[in-house]
This record gives structure tokens, C-alpha cells and sequence, in this order.
């Protein structure tokens, strides 16, 4: 109740001078005028809806004095609720609060999702391959005219307010999320938004953006899995074109969100089934690899072993890093339930 109340207290708030100045009006007659509540109530909103209509029965000079103090002191005040309440509904407020309070449950029942901090270049990019990988997940976004705009547009979960503040994090579900991209321009606040959801979720998987090397390290120390510099990324990428331009665009035609004729995917040990758990990879190959190939491994210490031999045994852990083409990727996940 007290949620609901939040969203629409001026509603409330209207719809209650509404009722209490009727009341009163409807008390007064009675009290004054010996009448019966069904005329009292309907001089009242004669009265202060200021319609004109003449009175039930004739005024006693005590009722003359009570109606003019109910036109002057309800006036305003009764103008002012049916402004309020016809403003919320034309005006389209109650859209807004709708759309506010339709953010809030949808966060209570996420669970395992991931948060994006800030909505500008980097952070609208992670943001469309969350959506396009079916990945759930928040945007914290300080602006609310982007925020309003895009929850309309892709029908996302927005929370508008600063990323650094530690109830904005905890109001994402952060206690409850699996991962967190912080995408904000300033270096600095990208070092506090580590610090604090690393202290308010130790498990969390944190991503976060740089604009320098000197911070790089610094994000990491703060407890940051990962640290990425777009524009070094992006530059790197261009110079590789150039140095190995046939290399480069395999790759881009292995990453590229759904318009690969190859396609890449991570399968943890957990994911594995049971019978097929400890076995060599040329045992899974022949039993559920439906055509993929491995072409990677992480092993349980962090080591990387790149076209592992047939010979290498799943243990728990390790992730294999398979490549087929769609239908093969599709056959594998509908054996291994991703």
C-alpha cells in the first residue's frame, strides 16, 4: 500500500479534499438547516461546484452565512483537486507513475540479472546485446528524459538516479545480480560504483570502462573482473584490419549479433550433463558436440589452453569454448538445456 501511495499520493491527496469539503458542506447543511442528506449533499456540490442551480429549500439567515463561508473557503481548494485530477489523467501522469510502479515489481521477481550503469554510447551498446542474448537486466540512468524515451522505445527496466549512490545500486537489486556494467563517463565515478557494489556483493561480476591506463589498474584494485578502454579497443580493432584484415572479419562474422554464419559459445562444467561430467573432450565430441568443435579451454586455475587435445578431461570448473555454425550451436543447447 505504501508503494501505491507513492505514485499516485497527489491523486490521493485531490480525491481526498474532493471528499472532505462535501463532507463538510453536506454535515453543515444537515447541522444548520435540519435537512436530509440526500439535500445537503446536493446543495453542497451545487454550491461549491459553483453551477448556479437555485437552493433545495429557502436558506435561514444561519444557512446564508454557513454557504457563503463554504463558497469562500471551498473555492479554491475544490478547483484546485479537479485541476489535479484531470491533469493526472489528461496530462498523462498517471503513464508515467504506471510505468514507475511496472518497473518496481518487474525488479522484485529479477533475479541473476545484470545492471548497467549509464546510458550513453558504451552503455547503450551493452545494453542492446543484453537484449539481443535475452540476458536480463537494469539501467541506472542519471537523465530522465533518456530514461522515459527508451523504456517507451524497447520497453526496458529503468531506474532513474546517480550510479554512486549505494540505494540507487541496492534499489537495481544488486544483492540479487549476477553482474554489473558500469558505462559512466568519469573515471572517478566508475572507481566508486566498483568500490561500492564489490563491499555490497563480493560475488558480483564487475565490468567497468576506463579512459586511462592510470585508472586501469586502479578499477581492478577496487575489485573490477574486468577493465576496458573502448577507445583503445576500438583503435586496436582498426589496426588490425589492416595488419590481418582476413583474421579481423572472421572474427567480426563469428561476434556479430544475428547475422553470423558461425557462432560462439561458453559452456560452463555445471552445464554439462551428469553422464558426460569428467569425460575427455573426443567423448563429448562423439556424444553431444552435435557437429561443434572446441576450440578452447579454461581450466579451474584460470590457465587457458587454446585447440585443447581430444585427450584433455572436463573437470569441474573448467569452461569449454565451442564454435559451430547456428543450427549446430541450437542442437547443442537444446542437449545441454542452455
Amino acid at each position: 500500500m505504501r508503494k501505491h501511495f507513492k505514485y499516485f499520493s497527489k491523486l490521493y491527496f485531490a480525491f481526498g479534499l474532493i471528499v472532505t469539503i462535501i463532507l463538510i458542506g453536506t454535515i453543515g447543511f444537515m447541522f444548520v438547516e435540519d435537512w436530509t442528506f440526500l439535500d445537503s449533499l446536493y446543495m453542497t456540490i451545487v454550491t461549491v461546484s459553483t453551477v448556479g442551480f437555485g437552493e433545495v429549500h429557502e436558506l435561514s439567515n444561519a444557512g446564508k452565512m454557513f454557504t457563503a463561508f463554504l463558497i469562500v473557503t471551498s473555492f479554491g481548494t475544490f478547483t484546485y483537486a479537479v485541476s489535479a485530477v484531470t491533469t493526472y489523467i489528461i496530462g498523462g501522469e498517471y503513464v508515467k507513475y504506471y510505468k514507475e510502479l511496472k518497473n518496481m515489481k518487474n525488479l522484485e521477481k529479477l533475479s541473476g540479472h545484470t545492471i548497467v550503469c549509464g546510458y550513453g554510447r558504451v552503455g547503450k551498446q551493452a545494453a542492446h546485446d543484453l537484449r539481443f542474448y535475452k540476458k536480463k537486466y537494469v539501467i541506472i540512468e542519471r537523465d530522465a528524459n533518456i530514461a522515459l524515451s527508451e523504456n517507451d522505445e524497447n520497453n526496458e527496466i529503468f531506474i532513474k538516479g546517480e550510479a554512486t549512490d549505494d540505494h540507487i545500486l541496492i534499489k537495481a537489486g544488486l544483492k540479487k545480480a549476477s553482474a554489473l556494467i558500469t558505462a559512466l563517463p568519469k573515471d572517478a565515478d566508475n572507481l566508486f560504483v566498483v568500490l561500492s557494489a564489490r563491499e555490497l556483493n563480493p560475488k558480483l561480476k564487475i565490468i567497468s570502462r576506463a579512459s586511462s591506463y592510470s585508472t586501469m589498474r586502479k578499477l581492478r584494485i577496487a575489485g573490477a573482473d574486468n577493465v576496458i578502454m573502448p577507445d583503445t579497443v576500438g583503435g586496436a580493432h582498426m589496426a588490425s584490419l589492416v595488419v590481418n584484415p582476413n583474421v579481423m572479419e572472421f572474427l567480426d562474422l563469428i561476434q556479430v549479433s544475428g547475422k553470423a554464419s558461425v557462432n560462439l559459445e561458453e559452456i560452463n562444467f555445471k552445464q554439462i550433463p551428469d553422464d558426460l561430467k569428467y569425460c575427455t573432450i573426443e567423448d563429448l565430441k562423439q556424444k553431444a558436440m552435435a557437429g561443434c568443435n572446441v576450440i578452447g579451454i579454461k581450466k579451474s586455475d584460470g590457465e587457458y589452453i587454446i585447440n585443447p587435445p581430444n585427450s584433455t578431461k572436463i573437470t569441474p570448473g573448467s569452461k569449454l569454448f565451442v564454435l559451430g555454425n547456428p543450427e549446430q550451436i541450437r542442437l547443442l543447447n537444446e542437449k545441454f538445456g542452455i
